[in-house]
């Protein structure tokens, strides 16, 4: 049945051999070389990959920075912004209160000389009327310099209000 054959060993072991040289020559240098430019090709992309990795994170952090920064900036102008317009406000309200003030004040003084006008007024047509009424009791007209002596005289016994 199996019957070592001592020359078809040697054969085999001699092909074997040849086609080892053969594919040395021809084939197995070349595709290791192809591997081996298959393997750099595949190194340098993975650190092109790791780099831009890198290069993502260094860039996702500054930009969390930059928005942490605008988000402050943000809400300190919203601060300014607040108290800006409060201030405004009561620079508004106080200057309505000090024309408010400023009008009632003129108001008063306004009704003070109105008054004051109105009773200088009625106190001339008092004294008129106490002229003629004297005139009509004592039966003689009395000359200008009589007549404005006893109105003064009357004005000055008059109470000032």
């Amino acid at each position: 049945m199996l019957d070592p054959n001592p020359g078809l060993i040697i054969w085999t072991i001699v092909t074997f051999v040849l086609l080892m040289v053969v594919l040395r020559k021809f084939a197995w240098k070349p595709l290791l070389d192809a591997l081996q430019k298959r393997e750099e090709g595949v190194r340098g992309t993975l650190e092109r990959a790791e780099h831009a990795r890198e290069e993502a994170e260094r860039l996702l952090e500054e930009h969390r920075k930059l928005l942490a920064k605008s988000e402050a900036e943000s809400h300190r102008i919203l601060n300014e912004g607040r108290e800006l317009g409060e201030k405004l406000k009561n620079e508004i309200v106080e200057k309505a209160n000090q024309q408010s003030r400023r009008l009632a004040e003129q108001a008063k003084q306004e009704i003070e000389r109105d008054k004051d006008a109105a009773l200088a007024e009625l106190r001339t047509e008092v004294a008129n009327l106490a002229i003629k009424a004297a005139e009509k009791i004592l039966d003689e007209t009395l000359d200008d310099k009589k007549h404005r002596a006893i109105v003064d005289s009357f004005m000055k016994n008059l109470p000032k209000n």
